[in-house]
């Protein structure tokens, strides 16, 4: 089977990612580091995490051929879901985990990232942010990509802030979608591992802890922007349950 970790960029998706991925190792599941090399999917799942970029049928289809052999392992995205990919879920052959957070946030975390790369002179994803409008274009293609994950009805839905206030519930919800036992030993020590106190401590690359903060987007925006987002992202934010 194949397990995607989805969600909306800076928004702890590196860290639901390898808690996914460490969960699927301890219950006895493949490694997708060794999937990607042992089938020479380097294209196709790129990065750190397995990234399979979109959810087309071309890349799917490469990725299945690994999960028909016998080999369930956890891949990661920021893509909406296709037609393909729901097809994959409704017969049973792929899981989606998809998690978000409140998109001001998330915009000024991709800002300030986006900034950090320029300034080092190492272009990245985000490097295309240069002020205040090109991120909130940046975050509205993915709203509404979240909107489509919540029409997704197969897909776990979980939010960065719950995760981070409330890890035993949403860890326990992720256990149970997954179909593992959080009593077996493995499992528990991965748990406790990726607990928010343990994971902000520990440095671990690609959880994002260090400006993981919820809220801080009052602080750094100008009440006229505040208001631009308000009115921009309104309709996502009531029905995401954050308060405008």
């Amino acid at each position: 089977m194949i397990i995607l970790s989805v969600g909306m960029p800076r928004a702890g998706s590196g860290w639901y990612y390898n808690l996914m991925h460490d969960l699927a190792l301890a219950a006895g599941y493949q490694d997708a580091h060794e999937i990607r090399q042992r089938y020479h999917l380097q294209r196709v799942l790129t990065e750190v995490n397995c990234n399979i970029g979109a959810l087309t049928p071309r890349r799917l289809g490469l990725v299945l051929f690994p999960s028909l052999a016998g080999n369930t392992f956890v891949i990661k995205a920021h893509a909406g879901p296709t037609s393909f990919a729901r097809w994959l879920m409704r017969l049973g052959w792929m899981k989606a985990a998809y998690i978000y957070r409140d998109p001001r946030d998330a915009m000024l975390s991709a800002y300030e990232n986006g900034q950090k790369a320029r300034e080092k002179n190492r272009a990245n994803a985000f490097s295309q942010l240069v002020d205040f409008d090109s991120s909130l274009d940046f975050i509205l293609e993915y709203t509404r990509i979240w909107e489509a994950w919540q029409q997704c009805d197969l897909a776990l839905h979980a939010r960065y802030e719950d995760l981070l206030n409330d890890y035993d519930t949403e860890s326990g919800r992720l256990i149970r979608f997954l179909g593992l036992d959080a009593r077996q030993p493995a499992v528990a020590a991965v748990l406790d591992r990726y607990q928010p106190e343990a994971s902000a401590t520990a440095d671990q690359r690609g959880l994002h802890f260090s400006k993981g903060r919820t809220g801080r987007f009052r602080n750094k925006y100008t009440p006229e922007q505040q208001q631009i987002l308000a009115v921009k992202l309104g309709s996502y934010l009531e029905r995401m349950g954050y308060t405008i």
